[in-house]
């Protein structure tokens, strides 16, 4: 039987009402793990081609297209009524199109990256806000990158869209407080299939972007990030640990960039 982590004391999460948002990738799937395990109720929302891959045992999944507005609303009110109400949300909707300059970036994979980090959080936020807003005590985390803070060459319309959503996440903070805390984290390169194409929109085999043990020797703490170094920082988010923060991202990096 999977066990959480022996961080967290007995309780704390307990009967916590959570909405993942492209919750069946690499870290989706960890975090789905240690919530369950915790003790809250989750639903996740994916592509249908993550959920049918990917589908987790005992766990309710509701298809979503995080670039169209109606398909997220419809699968946010799915979930809420599936729960009955939510208390946190995490968004980990997100992907990156092929390492190319801006300058050479067509427009169309422009639109196409900015719909899929930047406009999805937005539909996301939208329309999730009310139904946190009937808890007492409610959090929404968006997952971000690193990349949306330090500028790096050969992204695309990736870094410009993560940076987009650290601004997005700041203004939700303080539209929403106090009823609504906002956080983000902000990853650097993860050990999962997003750095081989994508869940849900490749075959998860493609050569990965940065190889793990290279990167690895150029990071102060020595190593490539892995799923749980990630879903823990969520976790504190989420928790009454962090209950006074709101507006702030967590860089999870092993200290390759320090705002």
């Amino acid at each position: 039987m999977f066990q959480p982590h022996t961080l967290w004391a007995p309780g704390l999460f307990t009967g916590q009402r959570v909405l993942i948002t492209g919750g069946l990738g690499g870290i989706g799937r960890e975090l789905v793990a240690q919530c369950q395990a915790l003790g809250m109720r989750v639903v996740v929302t994916d592509l249908p081609a993550s959920i049918a891959k990917h589908g987790l045992s005992g766990v309710t999944c509701f298809a979503m297209d995080g670039k169209s507005a109606a398909s997220v609303q419809n699968a946010v009110t799915q979930a809420a009524q599936a729960l009955g109400g939510l208390d946190a949300c995490v968004n980990l909707v997100g992907y990156m199109s092929a390492d190319q300059s801006l300058v050479k970036t067509e427009v169309e994979v422009w639109d196409d990256v900015m719909r899929g980090n930047l406009d999805s959080a937005f539909y996301i936020s939208k329309a999730v806000l009310p139904h946190l807003h009937e808890s007492p005590q409610a959090s929404l985390v968006h997952v971000s990158s690193g990349l949306g803070a330090w500028a790096r060459p050969m992204v695309g319309a990736y870094g410009p869209a993560k940076a987009g959503l650290l601004l997005l996440m700041k203004e939700l903070a303080l539209e929403n407080a106090p009823k609504v805390r906002v956080n983000a984290v902000a990853p650097g390169a993860v050990d999962t299939a997003f750095l081989r194409g994508g869940t849900g929109r490749s075959d998860e085999q493609g050569q990965p972007r940065v190889d793990p043990a290279t990167y690895g020797r150029v990071v102060p703490l020595g190593r490539i990030a892995q799923p749980l170094d990630v879903v823990q920082p969520i976790l504190f988010l989420l928790s009454p640990a962090s209950a006074y923060m709101t507006g702030q991202t967590l860089h999870i990096n092993g200290g390759t960039y320090m705002p």
